[in-house]
């Protein structure tokens, strides 16, 4: 798997979100921006202080997110 470490979790930053290199900049901001049919042009645009490598690790966290397998625990 691709080392994601551009990809920072903080308690004290976005409530614990992952966010992107401590900014406050969520994965979540960004791949709702993807959703709702922004370029990765636009995005950089919006925020210049992300780099490209940030929005391509944001989509890679956020489909390894989503293949992940929750698997309920029984009550003890």
């Amino acid at each position: 798997m691709t080392t994601l470490d551009r990809i920072t979790f903080n308690p004290e930053i976005m409530g614990g979100k992952p966010c992107i290199r401590g900014l406050r900049v969520t994965v979540g901001l960004i791949v709702g921006l993807v959703a709702a049919g922004r370029t990765r042009k636009e995005i950089l645009d919006l925020y210049p202080y992300l780099e490209d490598e940030d929005v391509t690790q944001a989509l890679t966290y956020a489909a390894w997110r989503a293949e992940e397998i929750d698997i309920p625990l029984v009550p003890a």
